[in-house]
């Protein structure tokens, strides 16, 4: 019956804004636009003059908040055909990229909301801890509401396949490697900047923009684009972001970089939008209810058997048995059902032979790690060690550092102390102050 009741409401929105809205429907964004790939249907905007059966086949392309083309790739827009104040706007549904799509259509802008299908919602699993959140169906429902109240079109694109090849493939596999990844890095990378910006293309835009809370900018010496962190500590977003290519990055608007997110909430009230008080959501979008082991057991067949048994090792000995080396990451400390005497951590998960090692809170502590993967944006490369504050962790505040080149395009990062539970396949991002100048996966730790 919810489901009903939401199908029949989003239909209503679609008829009252592509219908009654002339300034939606004059925008001339008729093309068929489909990636070139042909493997995944993308929403398209409205053509001009649309009735009857075929408004109708339009509106239910995709249950109640978008339209899918299955047709052969139309022709990218022309460069120089774009217009740079068109701007293509990543809408989750939250307040942040809300506010964000409001400041740019109050500053002059032509503005296309659009929002991006990530998975299949059956498929996901789990319950909901919130329903509204990032990429939900409601989620999506308050984006198109924010449009609407904007007076500018919203279309939903389905990535699906590709987030599926791309992020939670790669989720899936670092863990059977024993690392514990950040799905998010990847999907700013190659979802929510490389895809989005290739949809913008071809709908004449000449760039995207987020409501993420940093800022991009410009080196006068290099012509390098960079991220610089937001004014607001609290909410700075700028570390999930060191995997975005410097080229999109020079095509980004960040509108909240500058603002707090006391002002953003005052914006959002400014004008009228409805997500204005909506509670964040903190969790991975393909895991709704937080619970990765679960995602694992029920995404990977047999996984749970094929792993449950393994040993626990503390000074050499074996002192337990765990439930799957999947299911642990470092510098857990709960959840080992094991009695030592005193305080242990995991300090070592060992993918080749399904074993978890322990040790006290010290061991948990490196000088050094290698980053692989390496991403460049304010610095074009490393020839030489050079000084830096370094990330290891979203809410780290940085510790100084000294990265260097090392083969295979890696980088070694030496900390000036030792630093508590550094994890392979999480991010470590290196700062010039306020400014991201490259980052790198972590592959290993050194004493």
């Amino acid at each position: 019956v919810g489901s009903l009741v939401l199908f029949i409401a989003g239909l209503f929105q679609e008829v009252k804004q592509y219908i009654n809205t002339e300034k939606i429907r004059n925008r001339n964004l008729t093309g068929k636009v489909i990636d070139s790939n042909n493997n995944w249907p993308c929403v398209i905007a409205m053509p001009e003059h649309i009735e009857g059966a075929e408004l109708f086949r339009h509106l239910i392309g995709f249950p109640y908040y978008g339209s899918f083309w299955n047709e052969t790739p139309g022709k990218q827009t022309d460069m120089k055909n774009r217009s740079n104040k068109r701007v293509v706007v990543g809408m989750s549904g939250g307040v942040d990229s809300s506010v964000a799509a409001a400041l740019l259509v109050e500053q002059g802008y032509d503005v296309i909301g659009i929002t991006i299908k990530t998975h299949n919602y059956e498929d996901a699993g789990g319950a909901p801890a919130n329903p509204h959140s990032c990429c939900s169906l409601e989620g999506i429902n308050d984006a198109r509401a924010v449009c609407m109240r904007l007076g500018v079109p919203h279309y939903v694109v389905d990535f699906s396949g590709r987030f599926n090849r791309q992020v939670i493939d790669r989720f899936t596999e670092e863990y059977l490697e024993g690392r514990t990844p950040n799905p998010c890095v990847l999907c700013n990378r190659e979802i929510k900047w490389d895809a989005l910006y290739t949809k913008a293309v071809s709908l004449g835009a000449a760039s995207i923009a987020m409501g993420h809370y940093a800022r991009v900018e410009k080196d006068p010496r290099t012509g390098r684009h960079f991220v610089r962190k937001g004014v607001d500590d609290e909410k700075d977003q700028s570390y999930a972001l060191w995997n975005v290519r410097e080229e999109h990055l020079a095509a980004t608007l960040l509108p909240l970089g500058r603002l707090t997110k006391e002002k953003v909430r005052g914006e959002a009230e400014r004008f009228g939008l409805l997500t204005a008080g909506k509670s964040e959501s903190f969790e991975i979008c393909f895991i709704p209810d937080d619970d990765y082991r679960r995602f694992l057991r029920e995404r990977v067949s047999g996984l749970a058997e094929s792993v449950r048994g393994g040993g626990i090792l503390f000074e050499g000995k074996r002192v337990g048995t765990h439930e799957g080396y999947p299911f642990y990451t470092i510098g857990q400390r709960r959840g080992l059902n094991i009695a030592v005497g005193e305080p242990v951590y995991v300090t070592g998960i060992r993918a080749e032979d399904n074993v978890i090692v322990v040790g006290r809170a010290e061991d948990l502590l490196h000088c050094a790690c290698i980053a692989r993967e390496v991403n460049w944006q304010k610095w074009p490369g490393l020839s030489e060690p050079r000084r830096v504050v370094a990330k290891i962790r979203y809410k780290d505040p940085g510790a100084a550092a000294v990265v260097e080149p090392v083969e295979g395009g890696r980088v070694r990062v030496v900390f000036d102390k030792p630093r508590r539970a550094i994890t392979p396949g999480q991010s470590v991002v290196w700062y010039d102050g306020e400014d991201i100048v490259g980052g790198g996966i972590i592959d290993g730790v050194e004493k």
